[in-house]
């Protein structure tokens, strides 16, 4: 079972690189708690070096649309983003020390930020973007 589905009217910005990013995100979360579940430890540290890894690729992709098109609530958005990879980085940093181990708890979170900061912060930039012809 799937810890987060895809779903065009819910999460769709009508941008394709970021809608196919965000699927990827998906993916990738729905394979770190399927590592969680079976309780791999190597698996698991994989599976969370690959989230963080594409994560930060994703909000640099988008960070460079929003500065393309002077994006007004860039600084706001990326303070977003920034918090969310030091959350990350902390706890992939503690995770590989051996002093936090991963839990279901750990997916949830990460699930409910994709699910709130999609529609409510995400969406913001599509006129910005669809303005200036990325999509």
């Amino acid at each position: 079972m799937s810890l987060i589905t895809w779903s065009q009217e819910r999460f769709a910005t009508q941008v394709a690189q970021h809608d196919e990013e965000h699927r990827q995100l998906f993916e990738l979360l729905n394979t770190l708690h399927r590592s969680i579940g079976i309780g791999e430890h190597i698996s698991t540290g994989e599976a969370l070096d690959n989230l963080i890894a594409f994560v930060a690729q994703h909000f640099a992709a988008e960070e460079r649309n929003m500065c393309l098109v002077d994006y007004p609530d860039f600084k706001q958005h990326k303070l977003e983003h920034d918090s969310l990879v030091k959350l990350c980085l902390d706890l992939q940093a503690d995770f590989h020390a051996g002093l936090a181990p991963l839990n279901e708890q750990t997916t949830f979170f990460l699930r409910d930020w994709l699910c709130r900061h999609i529609p409510a912060t995400d969406f913001k930039y599509v006129p910005a973007f669809t303005a200036r012809g990325i999509n």
